[in-house]
């Protein structure tokens, strides 16, 4: 793509522009009042006054279009006659070439107008003036969330995911100059670079050792990292368009609804086999502290029998969900 050369203007102050409009309007009106009162001017000076007056008059209504206003974290882009002069970024009151025209990005889709036409009514109604959005880009630091994204993630299960985006323009020029709508441009790569970026890792991963993530990336467990790779694509994608892209937050992730009750049980079922794990590993490493500890202090020596049978009521106490109900032998073990 060949770029625009941007280049930063700070034309004349709009003041000075002003009060020269001020005082060619006085000049021209004091000239045609002079002309008209003094009897014996001859008839070609006086056609001649008249004629530079309402040319100046003509020139002086023409010359306030070059009077612009930028206000903070705003950027005028200004053509000439269909080229690219310069780029205002200095808030202030400016006087500039009265033909030039500020470039601006244009809504394409009807829905976009609609919007720009409500918003202008709405301000006519409640007596705040016109106003005429567009005409400058904004530098100001944003925020863009886009809507919720159906991905197949790494193992082909559909998920929805979103991602709140904070970005700014920072080169004006290439925002209304290589794009259409930088908006709609920066709307467009967000919703891509989420959805080839998503189906790159899986939802999650559960181990079949001991039930928890294992060590690749998932968009559950490792969303701030996920997020550092969607923003550094992002920003390849739109710095066409001058924009930087400051942070990308993940803002859902989550199953689609016609899977999430199956992958719900999955995990409950998951869960329940880790933890059942984990209480015979408990449960096994209890009853050989027992058994090591008997035998140690000279407590008591059981057979083979006797120790396979405490062991299995060791194990069915420990490993039990409810609680056991202890019978007291009151007689001899043999």
């Amino acid at each position: 793509m060949n770029y625009a050369e941007e280049k930063r203007i700070r034309p004349v102050s709009g003041f000075a522009g002003l009060a020269v409009f001020i005082a060619i309007l006085l000049v021209s009106c004091l000239a045609i009042i002079s002309v008209c009162v003094i009897d014996d001017v001859d008839d070609e000076v006086f056609g001649i006054i008249l004629a530079i007056s309402i040319i100046l008059i003509c020139l002086d209504c023409i010359l306030p279009a070059g009077l612009k206003i930028v206000n903070p974290n705003e950027a005028l882009v200004l053509s000439l006659f269909g080229r690219y002069k310069g780029t205002i970024y200095e808030p202030g009151f400016y006087f500039v070439n009265p033909f030039s025209m500020a470039i601006y990005p244009k809504a394409n889709d009807q829905e976009m107008r609609q919007k720009t036409f409500a918003a202008t009514m709405a301000k006519l109604s409640s007596n705040e003036g016109m106003e005429f959005p567009g005409k400058k880009v904004s530098t100001k630091l944003s925020t863009f969330v886009n809507g919720n994204q159906k991905v197949n993630d790494a193992m082909g299960n559909p998920v929805e995911v979103s991602a709140i985006v904070i970005w700014k323009v920072v080169n004006a020029t290439r925002a209304v100059i290589n794009v259409d709508n930088y908006l709609e441009y920066l709307s467009n790569q967000t919703d891509s670079t989420i959805r080839n970026i998503a189906r790159l890792y899986p939802y999650d991963i559960i181990s079949d050792d001991d039930g928890e993530a294992a060590g690749e990336l998932t968009l559950r467990g490792s969303a701030t990292r996920i997020a550092g790779d969607m923003r550094e694509e992002l920003q390849k994608r739109v710095e066409d368009a001058g924009i930087v892209i400051e942070d990308v937050r993940l803002n859902q992730i989550a199953y689609a609804p016609e899977i999430a009750a199956a992958m719900l049980q999955r995990q409950q079922a998951t869960a329940i086999i880790a933890a059942r794990r984990k209480i015979v590993e408990g449960a096994v490493s209890m009853v050989e502290m027992a058994l090591d500890r008997l035998k140690s202090d000279d407590v008591i020596d059981f057979d083979e029998e006797h120790k396979a049978q405490m062991v299995s009521n060791l194990m069915v106490v420990l490993c039990s969900n409810k609680e056991t109900s202890p019978i007291v032998n009151a007689g001899s073990i043999y």
